[in-house]
């Protein structure tokens, strides 16, 4: 059965996703609203047929490489052809665009996830049907803002002993973005901007780390500390001010996306790991 694509509309872009994307109900709109206003300089697609929707994207860094940001087919139209149809509508268009290779993987700074959700396993058939062969695997911890200690009064005056104070960035954003940028890299800098709430730790006019949330809807991330800032607990302080604004923001546990360290945050708020992503990739000719 062959089904037409056409340019999506964001209106039937967030139905799609609210319908189709089960494990993450709460935020599918806002992960489409968010898909929908990348960052510039950035060449993205936005792809419907009846009952089901596909975004795509190419990063000005990386131009050879394509990603599918977002599929989502409804509960009532899937088994009919439209995963594949749209999954080839979008390699052709990234075909168009210069790209060389298509990837299910996370396109940062603004991306919905690492890559397929392993619980979404009809899209990781879907993919390996298509011939994507899966190349890396990420996997994301989840805190439980209802029961975690996200405490951090006494660590702050022990911090302040020492010179180092503790805020929530406000007009100062793009100093930090700044800094972000320096230690790191663009991509988090432009996370830092475009966070729900941003907070930070400096000595002395100097900034020495900072972290992030909801710049990728209702997750936690990115954040970082200087380098020979490393010991102090400034990690711990800034983390946990951030799971603090996200309950206060109604939210009953956090996603840390894309997570290196599984010690620092376990210790640290009970983080556990739980969701697991597979990264895909396939030659377009």
């Amino acid at each position: 059965m062959s089904h037409a694509v056409r340019a999506a509309e964001p209106a039937e872009a967030a139905r799609a996703a609210a319908a189709a994307l089960t494990l993450d109900a709460g935020e599918a709109v806002a992960l489409t609203e968010a898909l929908w206003r990348p960052p510039a300089g950035r060449r993205w697609t936005a792809l419907a047929t009846d009952g089901g929707v596909v975004m795509a994207s190419i990063s000005q860094k990386d131009p050879q490489a394509g990603h599918i940001d977002l599929l989502a087919v409804h509960p009532s139209a899937q088994g009919e052809g439209r995963g594949t149809a749209l999954v080839r509508a979008a390699e052709e268009w990234l075909r168009e665009q210069g790209a060389r290779q298509a990837r299910f993987a996370g396109n940062p700074p603004c991306y919905a996830w690492p890559g397929i959700d392993v619980r979404y396993t009809a899209a990781a058939c879907l993919a390996e049907r298509l011939g994507y062969e899966r190349y890396h695997v990420a996997w994301n911890m989840t805190a439980d803002l209802r029961a975690a200690d996200l405490s951090v009064a006494d660590e702050v005056a022990r911090l302040a002993e020492s010179g180092v104070t503790v805020h929530a960035a406000g007009d100062d954003r793009k100093r930090v973005a700044a800094f972000v940028e320096e230690h790191w890299n663009e991509r988090w800098a432009w996370e830092a901007v475009n966070a729900a709430g941003l907070h930070y730790a400096e000595r002395d006019g100097r900034i020495l780390g900072f972290a992030a949330w909801g710049s990728r809807p209702a997750w936690f991330g990115p954040m970082g500390t200087a380098e020979d800032a490393r010991g102090l607990g400034l990690g711990r302080v800034l983390l946990r001010r951030c799971l603090a604004d996200q309950r206060a923001a109604g939210q009953d546990s956090a996603q840390i996306g894309w997570v290196g360290p599984l010690r620092f945050y376990s210790r640290a708020v009970g983080a556990r790991a739980e969701r697991v992503f597979w990264l895909y990739r396939r030659d377009l000719a």
